[in-house]
């Protein structure tokens, strides 16, 4: 394996930082933004504006041990019942401040396992949540899918209630793998949800698949990506397993000594990398993968690929407004996050106030870091007019920014007076030379590895 020297001198196997699903990222939300911010947020929202709305659902029948999400396990449906009511009423409070003439241009249910919710519960909520706004023309409805917590009825349920985006977690297929990270699913079982889906109509399938778990060698992710691609999914996201078992106490049951090297975790990348480039899939930002038909392949052509907490979107609401416990709203005018823990949630919501225990609101400052963040992780490149033309209060701040993100990075970044740019030979220190454009004090950062 050649590893580029320069790499490894500008720490790209050394470094710990964020993933940059926003900014400023999430630990440095403060308890200063609450319910009467969020409130105010919600009424600034013009009328008639599309927006996407994120449901959480916490729970899991398992929890996998790889998994760093705030999650919880149910044996039983009655928590999972109750915590469905207390969505419903998060859902009729929100009815009550948002303008007239809202849209959904995105409709997410992620978790832990909102598929473990029975067929009838599945379709109350997505009755409550239409209730409140409409899919907009050629918005997209999309659930998170466990291929061990689904069945026909569910699927049934789902599609009825309008679902045409479905994202399946894969992993690996690797048995080794699998029994090392906690998580049981044959291909067999996956290859029949991702039938199940397309039977019913829902012909738009994302899937995630993890570079960096233990005992994983080149030989392993090519056997689990070639049985991936199998099921030729729209999308996939190949996400880099971030192993922080200080943050998640199930990563301790990980074996450490099993995990591949900084310098072997590149290596799976790009052999994975490979094999979707030679099925014809487009790469999209630093680790997703898209067919030339897929609206996220589409948006990266146009310049109109974004971020957020869900990784790369198309989505071209500038609100997004999250629900349950745990959940993040992004706004014009900062982040909004509910209560992490369950109980505090629902108490909020169960006394009739909004459950935001945290956020930031932004500065003119943030807002041209936070652009230039996203562009670069979106496009590797910055057009310097179009920050002039956005933050022309704080444009200047730029300068300085660029011309020391070029001192430390040298040849793997272009800096012009039209634009900053990060070359082909520096897109593996993406998140590092993005980390050179943010001001926060890292070290309370939940990071993770630079590959």
């Amino acid at each position: 394996m050649d590893t580029d020297p320069q790499l490894t001198r500008l720490g790209l196997f050394d470094a710990k930082v964020p993933r940059y699903t926003s900014y400023p990222t999430a630990p440095h939300f403060s308890a200063a933004t609450g319910p009467q911010d969020f409130a105010g947020f919600l009424a600034a929202v013009p009328a008639g504006e599309q927006i996407s709305l994120y449901l959480h659902v916490p729970f899991c029948r398992r929890l996998c041990w790889f998994c760093a999400c705030r999650t919880q396990g149910t044996t039983s449906d009655s928590p999972v019942t109750a915590y469905l009511q207390t969505l419903k009423a998060e859902l009729q409070l929100l009815a009550q401040h948002l303008p007239d003439g809202v849209t959904l241009s995105r409709l997410h249910w992620g978790g832990g396992t909102p598929t473990l919710l029975p067929a009838d519960a599945m379709a109350e909520l997505a009755e409550a949540v239409f209730a409140l706004a409409p899919l907009a023309p050629g918005g997209e409805f999309s659930v998170e899918i466990d291929p061990n917590e689904i069945d026909d009825a569910r699927l049934d349920a789902l599609a009825r209630a309008g679902m045409n985006r479905a994202s399946i977690g894969v992993q690996d297929f690797d048995p080794e793998i699998q029994k090392a990270i906690g998580r049981a699913q044959s291909y067999d079982i996956t290859k029949a949800a991702a039938e199940g889906l397309r039977a019913r109509g829902i012909n738009s399938l994302n899937a995630d698949i993890l570079f960096g778990l233990p005992h994983q060698t080149p030989e392993k992710i090519t056997a689990s990506v070639t049985r991936l691609l199998t099921l030729r999914p729209d999308r996939v996201a190949l996400y880099g397993y971030a192993h922080v078992p200080w943050m998640s106490r199930r990563q301790q049951l990980i074996p450490s000594e099993a995990l591949p090297t900084p310098e072997a975790r590149l290596d799976l990348f790009d052999t994975a990398r490979a094999l979707f480039e030679a099925e014809g899939y487009r790469q999209i930002g630093i680790d997703h993968f898209a067919l030339p038909s897929d609206g996220l392949a589409r948006a990266a052509e146009e310049g109109s690929l974004r971020r957020n907490f869900q990784g790369y979107t198309d989505d071209p609401a500038q609100v997004l407004i999250g629900l349950g416990a745990s959940s993040i709203s992004r706004f014009p005018q900062g982040y909004a996050q509910n209560a992490a823990a369950t109980g505090d949630y629902t108490s909020r919501i169960r006394a009739g106030e909004f459950a935001t225990a945290r956020g930031h609101r932004f500065r003119s400052e943030d807002l041209l870091r936070a652009r230039i963040i996203e562009a670069l992780m979106c496009d590797f490149r910055i057009d310097k007019t179009d920050l002039e033309t956005r933050f022309p209060e704080v444009a200047a701040l730029a300068g300085p920014l660029f011309a020391k993100a070029e001192a430390q990075f040298g040849t793997m970044v272009e800096n012009t007076p039209a634009a900053f740019t990060i070359t082909q030979q520096g897109r593996p220190l993406t998140r590092l030379i993005a980390r050179a454009f943010d001001a926060f004090d890292l070290s309370r950062s939940a990071h993770s590895a630079a590959i």
